[in-house]
């Protein structure tokens, strides 16, 4: 353990720097998850009320959702709570339940574009086969091995996260993230990096080489469609295109500055570290209920502006 020391209290230091705007930060924050709850769950009740929305994309839609809702929660609440407050200070518990329930979401995000890839790949490539391949159980199966292939991946890291001595106990962010505590430790964190890469390579780069993948193989498919139905099938695709192009920058822009002191560009920093938690939660639910006619006539309906 050499001279470390297990911080029991940290600080997040961002705060302190944001204290004449802390009422205004708190009302936008507020409004935006409050936002996010109304838009994921409004898609979440038109899928499970209406029976013939009941199918393997409408539910890893729903997936989506969830997801955005669990992620969000771990980050929202707590953001709140530090506007309002004088200290600033998160518990160790605390802090790395944070950073569990983050990244859970994080990687889940990802694992679930993976499989609305793969479902999008088998409705256009192979049609005929699709309601043999993409059964109920299958699409439950396949939805449960990607939670427990990430629960595995951030028990890993967590444990070694835990073990480390910390010399320090300011995080300069406005969350607990795994890499602004490792940064806080007395010994060589090589073995905490090494995993890192891991889990970056196995969670992020091959889900989203394998979603590339697919989409290259859905184009060359609709060359050889009729405009009618090729235009069908790319108007499935879009949200989930948008979707994951949106997420892969906003996660790119997390990791690329969170190994970096920017010095006065502290504030772009902190935009983007939040933008993977803000943005995703918001579009997500707005491209689907929007883009897919299936969904937008169930959610015209709640409001009785459908005919």
């Amino acid at each position: 353990m050499g001279n470390g020391n297990i911080s029991f209290t940290f600080y997040l230091t961002v705060f302190k720097e944001q204290n004449q705007f802390r009422y205004f930060s708190f009302m936008i924050s507020l409004l935006v998850y409050l936002s996010i709850i109304f838009f994921n769950a409004t898609v979440l009740l038109a899928v499970f009320k209406e029976k013939s929305l009941h199918k393997p994309m409408y539910f890893l839609i729903c997936c989506l959702c969830i997801n955005a809702l669990y992620g969000t929660a771990g980050f929202f609440p707590r953001l709140l709570i530090d506007f309002l407050s004088d200290t600033h200070k998160i518990s160790r518990q605390a802090c790395f339940t944070q950073i569990s329930v983050i990244y859970t979401y994080a990687v889940s995000e990802y694992t679930i574009l993976t499989l609305m890839a793969f479902d999008r790949h088998v409705a256009i490539c192979h049609p005929l086969r699709y309601h043999s391949i993409m059964t109920p159980k299958v699409t439950s199966v396949c939805i449960a091995c990607a939670f427990l292939y990430v629960i595995f991946y951030l028990s890993l890291a967590i444990y070694f996260l835990v073990s480390i001595p910390l010399c320090g106990n300011e995080i300069e962010r406005l969350y607990c993230s795994n890499w602004s505590v490792v940064r806080l430790s007395c010994v060589n964190t090589m073995i905490n990096n090494i995993l890192g890469y891991c889990v970056t390579i196995t969670t992020v780069f091959a889900p989203a080489s394998f979603i590339i993948f697919t989409y290259v193989r859905i184009l060359i498919i609709c060359q050889k469609m009729s405009s009618e139905y090729r235009g069908k099938a790319l108007q499935t695709c879009a949200p989930h295109i948008v979707t994951f192009v949106n997420y892969s920058v906003a996660s790119f822009c997390d990791v690329a500055l969170s190994r970096y002191d920017l010095g006065k560009y502290q504030v772009v920093a902190l935009v983007f570290s939040v933008e993977f938690l803000v943005i995703p939660p918001i579009l997500n639910p707005l491209m689907y209920g929007l883009s897919l006619p299936d969904i937008r006539k169930k959610i015209l309906c709640f409001f009785h502006f459908s005919k």
